[in-house]
């Protein structure tokens, strides 16, 4: 099959989606699209798309006549956003739990061996991508379309609390010790068992932005 070049819009899309979540663009940030335009040597009317896709994820806010601003997401957004993606993680991990292969299992102990050479050295910026992966991966090999997509729909909206709350809080080995928990359940085919943890490990995601201060 033939790829087709990207578009302008979806060049920046990806390149502002990248900065924000990143942590570059931070919360409340404005965007100058004349800037970002000049900088990148494109157009504005791509990255006033871009900008309106964004919006649509979730990730920005268009203000009329002020401009678009890096999305501040409400500590009632975030807490509730987590309970929904405990939800969707104890599906994910039950249906998985049925189906697993034992390579998607070592791939996934693979990550967990990564994490867990970075959570001895307390690096918390290190680890959160390869956390992200651990996740995201769990969803992809569950199979069901519909279900990574709610995932990763409300995983763009959750992450900047999720990044923060890793940084001012970090407990990385324990989080780590729970992947561990939820892949010897997938290995043994323990439906409820992968639910229980996959659910609890996302409500303590909850808990470590409300402990972190930032929920308050």
């Amino acid at each position: 099959m033939i790829q087709r070049p990207q578009s302008l819009t979806s060049i920046v899309l990806n390149e502002l989606e990248s900065l924000i979540l990143s942590g570059q663009l931070g919360p409340g940030e404005p965007i100058n699209e004349k800037a970002f335009a000049e900088r990148s040597a494109v157009s504005r009317g791509p990255i006033r798309e871009a900008c309106r896709r964004l919006e649509q994820a979730g990730l920005v806010t268009i203000i009329p006549n002020r401009g678009v601003f890096v999305r501040k997401l409400q500590p009632k957004d975030a807490i509730e956003i987590c309970d929904v993606r405990a939800v969707l993680s104890g599906f994910a991990g039950r249906i998985l739990a049925g189906c697993v292969t034992p390579d998607q299992v070592s791939e996934l102990t693979d990550m967990i061996a990564r994490m867990e050479a970075v959570a001895q050295t307390g690096n918390a910026q290190a680890f959160y991508p390869i956390n992200s992966e651990f996740h995201a991966a769990i969803f992809d090999f569950a199979g069901n379309g519909r279900l990574r997509e709610m995932y990763a729909a409300i995983s763009k909206e959750l992450h900047l609390f999720r990044w923060r709350a890793m940084l001012v809080s970090p407990d990385l080995v324990n989080s780590n010790q729970e992947h561990r928990e939820i892949v010897d359940a997938l290995k043994n085919n323990d439906t409820q068992g992968a639910a229980h943890m996959m659910e609890s490990h996302a409500i303590s995601v909850k808990n470590r932005i409300v402990g972190s201060g930032l929920g308050d």
